[in-house]
């Protein structure tokens, strides 16, 4: 049976410092790799890996064109709301859904939707 070994989005942008600057900076992941020529990085901040590239000729790119969001599972998104609430741009404030998650959603530079989220089991086992 084929396995899927991991899964890491590719986020295009047209600002390609700002946004290694917004997930270096503000979101504290780490540079892995470069390639200035080619315009592309690879982050990652503990088990999640992203790349972000400016696109190349062979793609089209004239806004934003993912229809969804990008979804963190955090350990402590109490805490993470605390860092971001007053340096993002908040798409929704921090609440406890109905499914059972306590979470969040900012805005990334690029207008991209950044899910942060933790099983509201989790959350009572550490308090």
């Amino acid at each position: 049976m084929i396995k899927f070994n991991s899964f890491f989005p590719v986020i295009w942008t047209q600002n390609f410092e700002e946004t290694i600057g917004f997930y270096t900076h503000i979101l504290k992941f780490s540079l892995v790799d470069a390639n200035s020529g080619m315009q592309w990085v690879f982050l990652e901040k503990n088990n999640v890996r992203i790349m972000i590239s400016k696109p190349n000729k062979h793609e089209k790119f004239d806004k934003i064109g993912f229809s969804g969001s990008f979804y963190f599972n955090v350990n402590d998104v109490n805490d993470l709301w605390q860092d971001l609430k007053t340096i993002t741009r908040i798409c929704y404030k921090i609440e406890t859904f109905e499914w059972g998650m306590r979470e969040f959603a900012i805005y990334d530079n690029n207008g991209y939707i950044l899910q942060f989220g933790q099983p509201v089991t989790e959350i009572s086992k550490e308090e």
